[in-house]
């Protein structure tokens, strides 16, 4: 079965950086997109940035562009989320997603906070 597992997360003092992984299993890697979602404390889960089967191709939210870059890496089936700059309102659980498939990870925590 689909199986994602989250990590990288922790907490960081504004302005820092953290590199967030998520390693797949149970599905061909490499045909599929990827996405990384977030849910901030009491809000919704939201679209942070997504990547092509290739890797190719990227996009972002508003609120990370410039500051968050998605990669993966096919033959370690692994996608990765480096995140620079980070900002108190950064603060969530993050959460990777293969396109098309309905299986979640447990996430992994980062919080922002002097």
């Amino acid at each position: 079965q689909v199986q994602l597992v989250e990590s990288g997360g922790g907490l960081v003092q504004p302005g820092g950086s953290l590199r967030l992984s998520c390693a797949a299993s149970g599905f061909t890697f490499g045909n599929y997109g990827m996405n990384w979602y977030r849910q901030p404390p009491g809000k919704e889960r939201e679209l942070v940035a997504g990547i092509t089967s290739s890797g190719r191709s990227t996009n972002y939210a508003g609120s990370v562009k410039g500051r968050f870059t998605i990669s993966r890496d096919n033959a370690k089936r692994t996608v990765y989320l480096q995140m620079n700059s980070l900002k108190t309102e950064d603060t969530a659980v993050y959460y990777c997603k293969a396109g098309g498939l309905g299986s979640w990870g447990r996430g992994t925590q980062v919080i922002v906070s002097s």
